[in-house]
C-alpha cells in the first residue's frame, strides 16, 4: 500500500505530482473518503498537476466534467454523490468513460461500487486534523 502525506493545501502540487508518479497503468481512479475530506481539493490538484488549464470543480449536479490536460487529452471528473439509482451512471454512458483510456477521477465511488471495473484504484483520503491529509492507495 502506497501512502502520501499532505500538510496543508500548500503541499497539494507535490503530493499530486507524487500521486501522478505513483499512478502506473491505472486510468479509473475512486477516490474514497467523508464529506469535507478534500477530495475535490485533491483531484483539482491532480488535474493541475497535468496541465488542465480549465477551473476544476465538482461535477455534482452534473455528474461529469471534462478537462483537456496539457497534451489535449481528455480528463474525466465524475462526482456520484447525488445520483438516486445506479440506473444515472449508466444513462451517461459511464462505460463509454471508463472504456476510453482517458483518466477517469471518481468522487463518491460507492454509489456506482457494483459497476466500476475490477482495474479501478481505490483511493482512500484520511482526515488526519484540519490540515493534515493521507492518501491510501
Amino acid at each position: 500500500m502506497t501512502e502520501i502525506i499532505i500538510n496543508g493545501t500548500g503541499d497539494l502540487p507535490r503530493a499530486a505530482r507524487a500521486f501522478l508518479d505513483h499512478l502506473g497503468d491505472h486510468t479509473i481512479v475512486a477516490f474514497h473518503g467523508q464529506m469535507g475530506a478534500g477530495k475535490t481539493t485533491f483531484i483539482t490538484a491532480v488535474c493541475k498537476a497535468l496541465g488542465v488549464q480549465d477551473v476544476v470543480n465538482s461535477p455534482t449536479f452534473t455528474l461529469v466534467n471534462e478537462y483537456r490536460n496539457g497534451a489535449g487529452k481528455p480528463v474525466y471528473h465524475f462526482d456520484f454523490y447525488r445520483i438516486g439509482h445506479l440506473s444515472e451512471a449508466l444513462d451517461i454512458g459511464v462505460f463509454e468513460y471508463f472504456d476510453s483510456g482517458a483518466l477517469c477521477l471518481i468522487e463518491w465511488p460507492e454509489l456506482i461500487e457494483e459497476i466500476l471495473p475490477e482495474e479501478t484504484l481505490n483511493v482512500q483520503i484520511l482526515v488526519e486534523d484540519a490540515d493534515t491529509r493521507t492518501l491510501l492507495f
